[in-house]
């Protein structure tokens, strides 16, 4: 059986689970403990985030390439779209959320949940938060179109890359403007019964997310500012919160693989 390491409250996990669900394929689950990972964990996952599969002893980490996997492995159903047009689409709406729209999230998450900032430093990023999801939100109605779904006539891959993004940018009253065809969208999506396992697994989570804030801020579990989530919350003004953050080791950078 596949082995899943998720933490339901990440966007990254969800996708996969969705990927998993949507192709009806039974798998063990775990959770991970981010704080203290267990060896069996860190050995399916060298960079130390969810999620990761296991499938016959053979390890899998990073979304993208585990859904990408699945649908190399079991092509039926199908999540990528068939023509290699309409899979450049999907994979470069995936890239987009997975990097700028994630990125925004995670930021004014630090100032909302982890208190990295209050007054007009912490009114500045997420004015800047609402400013940059308004003009994303944008670009993803433009993608969407006509279309039913991101995929095209079927929900797949490109609705399991912004799903978990549009249902956490709607928690902080961004999600899509009312009436139209991307809120018309937002409220078919959220109705599938993968991403409803994603909501009841989530909220499973939130019970235990005082004590993980408790660890960000005594340095137990350093919050990763990797990639494009360190780009944005520099962009945004928070350089000084990024410097106090490595100095008190409430903030980490990307892990070498181990």
């Amino acid at each position: 059986m596949l082995v899943f390491y998720d933490a339901g409250l990440s966007p990254f996990a969800q996708k996969v689970k969705m990927g998993l669900i949507e192709k009806k394929l039974p798998f063990d689950h775990r959770i991970a403990d981010l704080a203290a990972p267990a060896n069996d964990f860190l050995a399916a996952s060298p960079r130390r985030e969810v999620p990761a599969l296991v499938d016959e002893g053979f390890a899998v980490f990073d979304s993208t390439i585990i859904l990408e996997y699945l649908d190399d492995k079991w092509p039926e159903p199908q999540l990528l779209p068939r023509t290699p047009a309409d899979r450049a689409r999907v994979r470069m709406i995936e890239e987009l959320c997975d990097s700028q729209l994630e990125a925004i999230i995670f930021g004014m998450t630090e100032i909302i949940l982890f208190k990295r900032a209050d007054g007009e430093i912490a009114k500045s990023i997420l004015d800047r938060g609402k400013n940059d999801v308004h003009k994303l939100l944008g670009w993803l109605g433009n993608q969407l179109g006509t279309r039913n779904w991101f995929n095209g006539d079927d929900f797949g891959f490109g609705d399991i890359a912004v799903l978990p993004y549009m249902n956490s940018i709607s928690l902080y009253k961004l999600g899509p403007e009312p009436g139209t065809p991307l809120a018309a969208w937002f409220d078919r999506a959220r109705q599938r019964p993968s991403f409803r396992r994603c909501i009841d697994d989530a909220k499973a989570e939130v019970a235990a997310f005082k004590s993980a804030v408790e660890k960000v801020a005594t340095g137990q579990w350093p919050r990763h500012y990797r990639d494009h989530r360190l780009d944005w919350f520099v962009r945004a003004g928070g350089i000084d919160i990024v410097r106090n953050g490595l100095s008190a080791g409430t903030i980490g950078l990307s892990n070498l693989p181990i």
